[in-house]
């Protein structure tokens, strides 16, 4: 039975242009897209507020958020997936890449934290496959160089689980995000209340791990992403040669690169840069790397991750609007280039034929209001 939905009286934001106009959702589908008015019976008035495609989130760290409420609290994770989705679906995200963590460090009571990622991939899947959640969620797996048992975990993982994503993630401090160790010292101390001495010995720690089996995890974790069919990102490159190096492995999107220097090393070799929607909400990095702006500013930056805030995505996005005076542009680095870059063909422009991943927002000032969410036609918030 065919299923429609008209929605008229809007501002439709299109690749290049917004319009004032109606569009017609059937059969979970952009069905039409026209300007002016619609009499159609049953036709919705969204009182000119915005129409555009539904986010896309490849890089968020929010399902961990849920997962681990207070320090040491590991809460149901079905009740944790259903939280996360519904807290997305309400920011306007009906995409999401979920960033989940493969290699764990086992061998130290003190420095302890256990593998979760195969456990937690296959609930995601089989609440996505039972029709549970509200939004699309794929597997993004984080792949931590500096661990123990990386290599193992991204064993348990093959073509048949559709990995989307996987990301090199190198946290040894001294370098990356955390060049200054004492950015380092203030967010593991504040995080997990260590001592002074507590965190020298931890730092050395990290210090031989990487020394011992970095080398060995980042090739196994670039073979894996080639096995897997995923797309390859690096993470807090700094430099350019961690970039050409990243070039070389097969990159093609770089997360949160730390400098200009980096992010103009990108640029030259074709690498889609991420930069984090609350860095841009906030007018910096909280781990005092480069600012968002700045790179916005130098037309630098091609995505944009709500990272740990997901309403911040929405709102970083009519950051860049006021910076660039182009919001088809700005929203692009939340719906069109991130599907692109990742593949995904179907969604990401308000097209007849795409999906009916779209959005009704008014602002509030410069703030984003979400009025309503569509996924695949279907209204979920």
């Amino acid at each position: 039975m065919t299923q429609e939905t008209v929605l008229t009286n809007a501002r439709i934001v299109l690749p290049t242009e917004v319009i004032e106009g109606s569009l017609v959702l059937r059969d979970g589908r952009i069905a039409d897209i026209s300007q002016g008015g619609s009499a159609a019976a049953g036709a919705q008035d969204c009182e000119g507020d915005y129409l555009c495609p539904g986010l896309i989130e490849l890089h968020t760290d929010n399902l961990e958020r849920h997962m681990t409420p207070r320090p040491k609290v590991d809460w149901p994770h079905r009740a944790a997936i259903l939280a996360h989705d519904r807290e997305l679906a309400g920011t306007g995200i009906t995409t999401v890449f979920d960033a989940i963590r493969v290699g764990s460090i086992v061998s130290s009571s003190s420095r302890r934290y256990g593998k979760y990622a195969r456990q937690m991939a296959d609930e995601i899947l089989e609440m996505r496959e039972a029709g549970v959640l509200k939004i699309s969620h794929h597997i993004h797996l984080r792949a931590e160089i500096c661990s123990e048992t990386l290599v193992e975990e991204m064993a348990e993982f093959g073509p048949a689980d559709k990995i989307g994503i996987v990301s090199l993630m190198d946290h040894t401090p001294g370098q990356r995000q955390f060049r200054d160790l004492g950015k380092f010292k203030d967010y593991v101390c504040g995080k997990h209340g260590m001592s002074d001495e507590g965190f020298d010995e931890y730092r050395d720690f990290l210090y031989g791990l990487q020394a011992r089996l970095g080398t060995a995890h980042e090739s196994a974790a670039v073979a894996a992403a080639k096995r897997y069919g995923a797309t390859l990102a690096s993470h807090d490159d700094t430099t350019a040669e961690q970039v050409d190096k990243s070039h070389l492995q097969g990159v093609r999107i770089a997360e949160f690169p730390t400098t200009v220097e980096a992010a103009e090393a990108c640029h030259r070799q074709g690498i889609a840069t991420i930069m984090g929607a609350p860095n841009l909400v906030r007018g910096g990095s909280h781990s005092g790397n480069v600012a968002a702006r700045e790179l916005a500013e130098g037309d630098r930056l091609d995505i944009l991750s709500s990272d740990y805030v997901p309403a911040a995505l929405m709102q970083g996005a009519l950051i860049l609007n006021e910076i660039w005076g182009d919001l088809p542009r700005a929203l692009a680095t939340v719906t069109a280039n991130p599907a692109r870059h990742v593949g995904l063909e179907d969604r990401g422009v308000l097209e007849v034929g795409r999906r009916g991943d779209l959005m009704r927002f008014a602002t509030l000032g410069h703030h984003p209001v979400v009025k309503s969410v569509w996924v695949q036609g279907a209204r979920v918030s």
